[in-house]
């Protein structure tokens, strides 16, 4: 059928709180134009992130009230280890209450002043806890993916020639090569197979350990599937496996591909470097069979990891996301393309052409969308991702300027999504008048969750 259709039946609904246009207005200037200030209870259609804000299985339920909560060596933790062996075929788990947390731990034991991290492109806390420990955390993006309008398959892939160039330079200094998949600052960008090895090969040549950052493991998987040659016929648990036996390591949100609201592990193959990073976890997270996550969240990553790798979920999944970018695309709207994995990327750059990067397009066009119609988003550009210039001082504007709509997992149906693309068209119809914003106060590490901003003058554009 050339109709794709919810793999799932509901079983449970949740209301949503309709509100006005007014009243949005009120709102937004109350959280100073944060769209992570508002009350949940105030969207309509939260696109906020795909991270811990999807709906579980019944099976997953089910597998919470199996959860056994003993402090230590509960039998929750062994289907837990077992479960991640299984699909990453990484021997030494490490159990922790999000992804972010397995960063720190990973960082704080091989990052440090003076090191460099390359990466496609890192994501925000994985940027911000590598340089909590004086480390340089290096973007190393391809080429293809800062036109945000081609139809190139993998955007997300790591620079070769940027890479070695990086591994000649700073030598030493480089303690591991990280790698994120899908590429979600790049646009939920896939990473190819062919690449992940090639980047592989030069980690062996310079002797680097090579690292995954697998939030999103099992959609770029379904996208090598569908779109590299050779792989169509594969499995997903194939594919997985052969991306992740290039690897020493890597980090995991499970609040993404684990299908989960809260969980996540750093996974390696050294058992020396397991053991240091237990005596760390010990300390800040919990004790090594649970690592601040519950009896019944182990469970309930272990069942996830199992369903987010059945065809009929990742088939629905980017329909249901390919739809969104394919109407938007016919409407003139600038998105990016192909569709990626987990949500659609709005290119603020070219929607609102008139607003320098200083005025954050992104964080306006996120503004705009929210007071249409209550669909809250994440700007993922020059208020996220810029830096400072430690020479001048000076702001630095990222590579592209984004908004994100993530999509949370089996949560919104197709008449949501149809929803979704009437707000954004009636934006981009009166996008000529939509205002930068400035900062008015922000801290100086992830500023995007907890700044306050304002609005500047409305400047217009001439067509």
């Amino acid at each position: 059928m050339k109709t794709i259709i919810e793999p799932f039946r509901i079983k449970s609904v949740e209301p949503i709180r309709m509100t006005t246009r007014a009243e949005r207005e009120r709102l937004i200037e109350a959280a100073h134009l944060n769209l992570f200030a508002l009350h949940a209870d105030d969207v309509l259609i939260d696109l906020l992130t795909d991270s811990g804000t999807g709906a579980m299985s019944s099976e997953q339920w089910a597998a919470v009230m199996r959860g056994d909560e003993s402090y230590a060596g509960s039998p929750s933790w062994y289907r837990f280890e077992e479960a991640v062996q299984r699909v990453f075929g990484l021997e030494h788990v490490i159990p922790t209450h999000q992804g972010r947390a397995a960063e720190h731990l990973l960082f704080g034991e091989l990052g440090g002043p003076g090191k460099v991290i390359p990466n496609n492109t890192h994501f925000d806390t994985t940027r911000a806890n590598a340089e909590d420990t004086g480390a340089v955390a290096l973007d190393l993006p391809c080429g293809e993916s800062l036109d945000t309008a081609s139809d190139f398959p993998f955007k997300g892939n790591m620079d070769l020639d940027a890479l070695r160039a990086a591994l000649v330079e700073h030598g030493d200094a480089v303690p591991l090569v990280m790698i994120t998949v899908t590429n979600n600052a790049g646009g939920g960008q896939p990473v190819s197979l062919a690449n992940l090895r090639a980047v592989k090969a030069l980690c062996d040549e310079f002797g680097k350990p090579l690292y995954v950052d697998a939030c999103r493991f099992a959609e770029n998987a379904y996208l090598i599937q569908q779109r590299e040659p050779g792989q169509r016929e594969r499995s997903l648990e194939d594919i997985v496996r052969d991306g992740f036996a290039l690897a020493e390591g890597c980090t995991m949100s499970a609040k993404k591909d684990g299908m989960v609201n809260i969980g996540g592990f750093l996974a390696v193959r050294d058992a020396e470097l397991a053991r240091r990073l237990r005596e760390r976890l010990v300390v800040t997270e919990g004790f090594a069979t649970y690592g601040g996550m519950a009896g019944r969240d182990l469970e309930a990553v272990a069942q996830g990891l199992a369903e987010v790798l059945r065809p009929e979920y990742q088939e629905y999944r980017h329909a249901s996301i390919r739809y969104v970018v394919e109407r938007l695309h016919e409407r003139g709207i600038p998105v990016v393309r192909p569709a990626g994995g987990h949500a659609i990327f709005l290119d603020a750059k070219r929607f609102l052409p008139h607003l320098p990067w200083h005025q954050f397009p992104g964080q306006a066009l996120a503004i705009e969308l929210y007071l249409e119609g209550g669909v809250r988003s994440c700007e993922i550009g020059s208020l996220m991702l810029g830096a400072t210039d430690p020479a001048t001082g000076a702001g630095k504007p990222a590579a592209r300027e984004l908004v994100r709509l993530a999509i949370p997992r089996r949560t919104y149906t197709q008449s949501h999504m149809d929803y979704v693309l009437e707000v954004v068209e009636a934006v981009w119809q009166r996008r000529d008048a939509i205002a930068g914003v400035e900062i008015a106060e922000a801290p100086p590490v992830l500023r995007h969750f907890t700044g306050k901003y304002r609005r500047l003058a409305a400047q217009g554009a001439a067509r």
